[in-house]
């Protein structure tokens, strides 16, 4: 009897061993699908606090509230189910997909660099007419998980093509933990920019001249921190989406052009303590180039078309 108990012990033990070990998998699994899609959550982040612009301060927080539920909604119900159908029934459709949004990527990061250029600045981008009273405040939050439906779908087929290898559990669990990650972070990240300011202003409100003085530098440093945080976005998605590309066109077959990127990655690879470094800024650098290009091609294509729709002559944005 006590060696079949001990038996039992040591079965458990080992099956325990083996869910610690499922479960790190699983973390470190996730934490490397989060990264990927960086470049996507930096733009979320960067679009959310605008649409509580304006509003009152103390409805900021409970809108944001009401607008992260809405993202985890749309991710876990809508979002999630429909990735791991398509990657255990048409994988190859997953990769077709994350080109299209990587393609979508390119297009609003040219599309952004362009305003920027041409002085048609995008300072009043997704910036809603916002009117005191619940009708508006609702229009505004549905308006808010419509644009974040969009990034959200881009960030989990990012997510899922990191780990689409895994079974179909793994994958699963996986993509929950990105969902609920990638919503906290960015949804605390806005919460923390959108109260910057109020508790500037409540430091500057004290008798102490350091703390008025930290308190006006963090009501300055939001509009800063904002701006910061559109470029480092916009910069993001366009390499995000020109890698996208280029990875994706090199899994369907066509290897030409990642192989050149591997070429000239390869010839800075061997240099002395910066190698590295320097293959990464030469894979980024001309993953960047191919989003610009492809992003201002279909961008001229969409002011075309709405040219012609209108019969007028119109500007790209």
């Amino acid at each position: 009897m006590s060696g079949g108990l001990a038996g039992l012990l040591d079965d458990i033990a080992s099956l325990a061993k083996l869910a610690a070990a499922s479960i790190d998998d699983i973390g470190a699994a996730a934490g490397r699908a989060s990264m990927k899609s960086a470049g996507v959550v930096v733009d979320d982040t960067a679009v959310t606090p605008a649409y509580v612009r304006n509003l009152a301060a103390e409805r900021e927080l409970p809108i944001i509230k009401r607008i992260a539920k809405g993202s985890l909604r749309n991710k876990v119900l809508f979002i999630l189910p429909a990735a791991l159908v398509l990657s255990e029934f048409v994988p190859k459709l997953v990769e077709v997909i994350l080109m299209i949004g990587g393609a979508y990527l390119c297009f609003e990061g040219a599309e952004k660099i362009h305003h920027r250029l041409t002085k048609h600045g995008h300072d009043d981008e997704h910036v809603p007419d916002v009117i005191a009273g619940p009708e508006h405040e609702a229009a505004t939050i549905a308006g808010a998980i419509r644009t974040d439906f969009i990034l959200s779908a881009e960030i989990m087929v990012i997510a899922l093509k990191e780990v689409i290898d895994e079974g179909f559990v793994s994958r699963a669990i996986i993509l929950l933990v990105v969902a609920v990650l990638i919503t906290a972070i960015v949804y605390g990240v806005v919460a923390s920019i959108v109260k910057m300011d109020d508790v500037g202003l409540r430091m500057v409100q004290t008798d102490r001249a350091s703390t008025q003085h930290m308190g006006r530098g963090l009501v300055n440093a939001m509009p800063k921190l904002l701006a910061a945080l559109s470029v480092v976005g916009t910069a993001a998605m366009v390499w995000v989406g020109g890698h996208i590309l280029l990875a994706g066109f090199d899994e369907l077959g066509w290897h030409w052009p990642y192989d050149r990127v591997h070429d000239l990655e390869q010839q800075v690879d061997d240099v002395a303590g910066i190698g590295g470094v320097l293959a990464w800024l030469v894979n980024t650098g001309l993953s960047a180039v191919v989003g610009l290009i492809v992003g201002f091609i279909i961008a001229t294509a969409v002011s075309s078309i709405v040219r012609r729709r209108n019969g007028a002559p119109t500007p790209l944005h």
